[in-house]
């Protein structure tokens, strides 16, 4: 063999030999989940859901019309229709069913799942890793978190170990395993997206966000890390298809603990609660209040005699920490208040009218149902124009007790302007411009002529008993 060719054949062995080094190395690196599953799965438990609908009577219209058939197409059109059980009365009883996970955290059958997938059952069936099926009890349920706890009869069942969810931190493995589509005990894997995540609606948890592929059927069952703890229950996802996307939400397990613990003892759920409308802090919102960057949570709106108008909370400030617990995002904020107990104190760090100060109040238990506020009464008091464009009127006493103001005026018309240009609407009423309380449609005039060109700002409107804060700038 000639020395050139040996060369050759030694460079391509050399190459080889490294890029096998290479896989093996990635092999040595990536988990292997294979002990995870096998101990955890026995405390995985699939749930389906029974729920009875109202009863209706079928109408001849929405049977087919099989009469003139030949008999072997007719026998086949009748097998193909649902046969549904009948009524003392003769109607048809229809029925609705639903799919879903849960997991065992005590040996005496306590399970944990999501309240939707249990919402509104008559019935919920669980099924264990043998494959028997045992009926559950609901004990209690909580919507705001998601959470829902189940008992059945057992003993010595499985358990799932519980980790904690305050250690996640983003890209660390997480599993999940669940019955998609019907699959029992079906496990996917992928890493922690990030963490504290505030979804639409869903103001009192921080949800933890993956890659996990979890689809219909997963809905709470539990997400593992590495060690195969338990630190979350699978509950939503992201898609504009109706598939997975690759963002998946899990409710942390810290907080379905103690939504749990809470169930247990009491049946229901306490949360703390200060009775404000809060909205996030822009770039500018920032500028318009004198920040220097976008931090906190704007206080847009306060329930009279709520915990935080009782603690000198006022409409303007915005909260910068809670219990030293800083506020980078609004929907920080309803996560800290929200694991307080009522009658806990809360000392927050606002900036009010450019300053910053500490106001320290007494948390109070979350209402049932909010107040709503009333719609606004007609009024006929005189317009007043201005350069905003738009025509405003002043609040009769009847409004501002109404709607719980001390001043404010309330939009006519919007005419073609700045107003027009940010949205505003007849009927909106404004309580604040520029950081200045509106006491009339005379001041509320005074107050806009004298509004800076290009620079942000601030607006405080409240539009069918919701309060908000915009910004707009004057060019000219």
């Amino acid at each position: 063999m000639s020395i050139p060719r040996l060369k050759s054949y030694l460079s391509i062995f050399a190459t080889v030999l490294v890029l096998g080094q290479a896989v093996a190395a990635q092999a040595v690196e990536l988990p292997d989940f294979t002990q995870l599953v096998e101990q955890a799965s026995p405390a995985v438990v699939n749930i389906s859901t029974t729920q009875k609908l109202p009863e209706r009577r079928i109408s001849n219209e929405q049977m087919p019309d099989l009469e003139g058939l030949p008999p072997m197409l007719r026998e086949f059109f009748e097998r193909g229709m649902p046969q549904q059980p009948r009524s003392p009365r003769g109607d048809r009883q229809r029925e609705a069913q639903s799919l879903g996970s849960g997991f065992i955290i005590s040996p005496d059958g306590y399970i944990l799942t999501n309240n939707h997938v249990i919402a509104d059952a008559d019935e919920i069936l669980v099924r264990l890793a043998d494959r028997s099926e045992l009926k559950a009890k609901l004990v209690g349920t909580d919507p705001r978190s998601d959470v829902a706890l189940l008992k059945i009869e057992g003993k010595d069942l499985p358990v799932l170990k519980l980790g904690k969810s305050q250690d996640l931190k983003a890209g660390q493995w997480v599993v999940a395993i669940g019955s998609p589509f019907g699959f029992d005990h079906t496990v996917t894997q992928g890493i922690v997206s990030a963490i504290g995540r505030s979804l639409p609606n869903e103001n009192y948890v921080p949800f933890i966000q993956t890659d996990v592929p979890i689809n219909p059927g997963n809905s709470g069952g539990p997400l593992f890390n590495l060690a195969g703890e338990v630190v979350g229950i699978n509950s939503q996802i992201y898609t504009r298809s109706g598939g997975f996307m690759g963002v998946s939400f899990a409710i942390p397990i810290d907080v379905a603990m103690d939504v749990s613990n809470q169930l247990k003892s009491g049946g229901k759920v306490s949360r703390g609660w200060l009775g404000v409308v809060i909205q996030e802090v822009n770039k500018d919102l920032a500028e318009s209040f004198g920040l220097e960057k976008p931090a906190g949570a704007l206080v847009a709106q306060i329930q009279d005699d709520g915990p935080a108008a009782k603690g000198g909370l006022q409409v303007g400030d915005v909260i910068l920490s809670m219990n030293g617990q800083p506020i980078v995002m609004s929907a920080d904020l309803p996560h800290l208040v929200g694991a307080l107990k009522a009658g806990s104190k809360a000392d927050l760090e606002v900036i009010r009218e450019g300053k910053r100060k500490n106001v320290e109040l007494t948390v109070g238990a979350i209402p049932e149902e909010g107040k709503e506020l009333e719609a606004l009464p007609k009024s006929s008091v005189e317009r007043s124009s201005n350069r905003l464009g738009v025509s405003v009127v002043e609040l009769t006493e009847e409004q501002k007790k109404t709607l719980d103001l001390k001043g404010g005026v309330v939009i006519k018309e919007v005419q073609d302007g700045p107003a027009a240009l940010i949205g505003l609407q007849p009927g909106d009423v404004i309580t604040h411009l520029n950081n200045q309380a509106i006491g009339s449609a005379k001041e509320f005039t005074e107050i806009a002529k004298a509004l800076p060109k290009n620079r942000s700002v601030s607006m405080r409107v409240l539009r069918q008993g919701r309060a908000s804060f915009i910004t707009f700038k004057l060019a000219e």
